[in-house]
This record gives structure tokens, C-alpha cells and sequence, in this order.
């Protein structure tokens, strides 16, 4: 698992000792981050954080700022260690919180979700999204998960795009109210 692109460009992040933690693959996020294209001074949201290593290569770059939601103790450290090892740990938050209890406090430009394969989450997580409104005008959200748990229309956004990797489908979202 490392950093694709930007400013830490190559850098190896600290990975899990348990599979508790499922990290983003390197081929996938590099394909999220191609579609994304410049995510320079976008505020960015990581919901199931686990390692950091979405949120980590949205600031590497150039995002300004990006807050890491998890509730595993093993996961906040990782994303601790690797904010620390990378000197990003200024440019971030990490909230130690259900990803179902997160109260945000400002709207983000660019929100991920990468929640735990088939429990059922990935729904309820865009609803608590989309009813927050925290989804800057022209923002996107970015949904990690399993094909087998394809997400339902949600009030207030639109699926504009769909794309499968090997056992991981990559859904990608954005304001209804903002064409």
C-alpha cells in the first residue's frame, strides 16, 4: 500500500495486522484518482477511514484538508502513524467516532465511503450524508464496496458513474440540486 501520486509520491503507509481493516487497493484508488482528475484545495471527508490511505492521497495532491472518521482503536492509529510518518497530521482531523454518530461541522468538496463488505451500510451512510447536507455544491462522493451491495436511490443525490474492479465496485455520486 503506498502513496500514488503528489508530493509523497511512492511512500510506503503502515498497513493492518488484522482483516478488520480492508485498505483501499492501489489499483483502485489510482483509477478513483485518475476520474477525480486536480483535487487541489478541496476539503475531503474519509468515512471508514481504516489506514488513511484514500484521504493521505488526496492530500499528497494537494487537497487542503481531509478528516479521517473510524472507530476501530487499530485504524485510528494507523492513520495516526501514517499522517505522522507522511508530516500531513497538520493538514487533518482524525474523529474517533461510528461512522453512524459523526456530527460534521462543515460541508466537503470530496466525501469518501469505504465501509465493511455486505453488512448493509452503504445506503444508510448516503441517506446520513445526503440528509446532513455536508456535500459542498459540486461536490462528489466516492462509495467503495461490494458489487453484492449496490446502494439505493437516495433523495437529494445522483449515481453518475459505476465501475467494477476485480470484487470491488466503485460508485460515484454527486448533489442532485447541483448540475
Amino acid at each position: 500500500m503506498r502513496i500514488i501520486s503528489g508530493t509523497h509520491k511512492g511512500r510506503t503507509l503502515h498497513g493492518p495486522k488484522s482483516d478488520r481493516i480492508r485498505p483501499a487497493i492501489d489499483k483502485v484508488k489510482q483509477a478513483i484518482f485518475n476520474i477525480l482528475g486536480d483535487v487541489s484545495g478541496l476539503q475531503v471527508l474519509d468515512l471508514f477511514a481504516g489506514t488513511g490511505s484514500v484521504g493521505i492521497e488526496a492530500l499528497s495532491r494537494g487537497a487542503t484538508h481531509a478528516t479521517f472518521v473510524d472507530q476501530l482503536p487499530e485504524a485510528l492509529q494507523l492513520i495516526k502513524k501514517n499522517l505522522e510518518m507522511c508530516q500531513l497530521l497538520h493538514r487533518a482531523k482524525i474523529v474517533k467516532v461510528g461512522v453512524q454518530n459523526f456530527e460534521p461541522l462543515q460541508s466537503y468538496d470530496l466525501i469518501f465511503v469505504d465501509p465493511p463488505y455486505d453488512k448493509s451500510i452503504v445506503t444508510p451512510t448516503l441517506r446520513q450524508i445526503a440528509s446532513q447536507k455536508i456535500l459542498a455544491p459540486n461536490g462528489f462522493i466516492i462509495v467503495e464496496h461490494s458489487p453484492r451491495e449496490l446502494p439505493e436511490e437516495v433523495s437529494g443525490l445522483e449515481l453518475i458513474d459505476q465501475r467494477k474492479y476485480g470484487q470491488t465496485l466503485v460508485s460515484f455520486l454527486k448533489g442532485a440540486l447541483y448540475e
